[in-house]
């Protein structure tokens, strides 16, 4: 307490943009969905339909719903082509104006949106002017609730100023840790690997400004019962992310039940989190089982885990008794009978192995009527909670894509050049980044100290003899494939953007064709009796036997 009150005066903290109304909605968005905007789960490719409804609906049934989520666009995408950060959402099937109709499709389902910034993204095409103004723009292009500062700390003044020129409420999240001197102007933030104790850790934001939402978060985890057990003693939220950049790290069932029944009680209770009085730590009877207490409007609420690996039972709490006061365990779903000695309720109550607990106290008109109905919910969930600790799978779809038929011949096609079949061991050295490898799935990689560090993989194959272009398809040769079979893709956006008038830019005629997608280039392999070569083709023709640099040599010829 007196930190806090120390920390006010120097300074000078104002919050009153948390008081604002049009802000209310951030103190109490407990989940945040992380949707990739190239998921299948998000766009459906054969339909060419954005599917919100049916992800809305998973996200209900696996966790209890999400409050808002984070429009990722960009990485690891960016950076094949010119395109930066704020073309990723214009690209998207149906331009702006279609993601647009995404967000209000999220928003009238009562799920706020977030558009996501990369203040790295700085060697690809230039806006000509600052990204704030970018930024502004494309808030109020597509009507968004708040922008996700990657890799931020803290979001510029100057941004915090255009915002709130464009509307009120409209939320800025850091994704690292928020310097106290801007909690002020930054109502959410993430608590992204939380080095939490055995004793529950108290977030610093949090505790300063009880109205400020954190998100607890660590990516790369199978199990995320600490994220889990420092939310709920903290009254936060938590960030659900599963498809990470490409790689399934799905919740398992015993953390997406702890997070269903852990929701309703913070969005009915939300007050208590945000307005109420907090003492964290408070006493309890059983080891291994740790509580914070909330209270607020006549009621008293304690949220408990249990740190130990074996079920935690009997009285849990002993808390002064005042006439007239009922007792409810919000998990269970039940009203529970206290043991009364002296003045003092024992509240007896079971918290399973590693699990979350949550017991009311109140008068019954501070309860509030419908109370049994919400318990009779409450009781469902603890029904339906699974130990159920795997690592979930999620279905994948693999297109099988029948390869041109091969073909004998006399001499190699002109244009071509004959590779001799081999079997040699592939090398492939790059940075680590956090999307997939060749290996089984080891997502320890992803995370400290390997991130960005230089990685060697090596594939032992065994390849046939094939043909090879000697120089990529030009766009004369695109053209020519168009004039003689009046092919369209099915995806006309952007299709040969680089083109005038349905012709290719001249001087240009034999650079390579862009602009073309997968189905564009297949078609035209097709067309030419040819096929796509393979990686491993691909790797083997330009660096040859003894493995050089360049398919001409180790030294770059400009």
């Amino acid at each position: 307490m007196r930190w806090r009150s120390q920390a006010t005066q120097a300074l000078k903290y104002d919050g009153s943009l948390y008081g604002l109304e049009a802000f209310q909605w951030a103190s109490s968005a407990y989940a945040c969905g992380f949707v990739f905007m190239y998921d299948t789960m998000f766009y459906n490719e054969h339909s060419r339909r954005y599917t919100i409804d049916s992800l809305l609906e998973y996200a209900t049934e696996a966790f209890g719903g999400y409050d808002a989520v984070v429009l990722w666009h960009a990485y690891p995408r960016i950076g094949f082509d010119p395109r930066n950060q704020f073309d990723f959402y214009r690209d998207m099937p149906g331009g702006l104006a279609a993601v647009r109709e995404v967000c209000r499709q999220f928003q009238a389902r009562g799920v706020r949106v977030f558009i996501n910034y990369n203040p790295w993204d700085t060697g690809t095409r230039r806006e000509g002017r600052p990204d704030v103004d970018s930024l502004a723009e494309m808030v109020q292009a597509l009507d968004a609730d708040g922008i996700f500062l990657d890799t931020m700390s803290r979001g510029a003044g100057e941004l915090r100023a255009r915002l709130d020129a464009l509307r009120p409420g409209i939320v800025l999240e850091s994704e690292g840790a928020l310097p106290l001197a801007n909690v002020h102007d930054h109502h959410m933030s993430w608590a992204q690997r939380f080095q939490d104790s055995p004793v529950p850790g108290v977030l610093r934001n949090k505790w300063f400004e009880r109205r400020h939402m954190q998100h607890l978060i660590c990516r790369w985890e199978s199990d995320h019962t600490s994220e889990l057990h420092t939310a709920w003693m903290n009254g936060c939220g938590m960030m659900v992310w599963e498809n990470v950049f490409g790689t399934w790290v799905g919740w398992n069932a015993r953390d997406r039940g702890l997070l269903r029944s852990m929701l309703p009680v913070q969005r009915r209770y939300r007050q208590l989190f945000s307005a109420g009085e907090w003492t964290p730590l408070v006493e309890t009877r059983a080891p291994g089982v740790y509580a914070s207490q909330w209270e607020h409007g006549g009621l008293c609420l304690w949220t408990l885990v249990n740190r130990g690996e074996n079920p935690a039972h009997g009285a849990l709490l002993a808390v002064p008794h005042l006439d007239q006061t009922e007792y409810v365990d919000l998990i269970a779903g039940r009203m529970i009978a206290p043991v009364l000695a002296d003045g003092v309720a024992y509240l007896e109550s079971e918290i399973s192995p590693r699990g979350l607990g949550a017991l009311l106290a109140g008068r019954p008109a501070a309860l509030g009527q419908d109370l049994p109905a919400f318990l009779a919910r409450q009781a469902a969930l603890t029904q339906r909670a699974s130990a159920d600790t795997l690592f979930p799978a999620r279905s994948s779809v693999r297109q099988d894509v029948a390869p041109t038929a091969r073909v004998a011949a006399d001499a190699i096609p002109a244009g071509m050049v004959a590779i001799p079949g081999a079997t040699l061991d592939l090398q492939t050295e790059f940075r680590v980044r956090e999307c997939g490898f060749y290996e089984p799935q080891d997502t320890k990689l992803f995370d400290e100290p390997y991130l960005h560090t230089r990685k060697t993989f090596r594939r032992h194959v065994t390849l046939p003899a094939f043909a090879m272009d000697l120089t990529p398809v030009t766009n004369a040769q695109y053209a020519a494939f168009l004039a003689a079979t009046g092919y369209r893709p099915e995806v006309t956006e952007h299709f040969l953007a680089h083109w005038h008038a349905g012709q290719p830019p001249l001087g240009l005629e034999d650079h390579p064709v862009v602009y073309v997608d997968l189905s564009d280039a297949r078609a035209y392999a097709r067309w030419a009796g040819k096929r796509l070569p393979a990686e491993d083709e691909w790797q083997y023709a330009a660096e040859g036997l003894d493995g050089r640099r360049y398919p001409w040599g180790n030294t770059l010829v400009a």
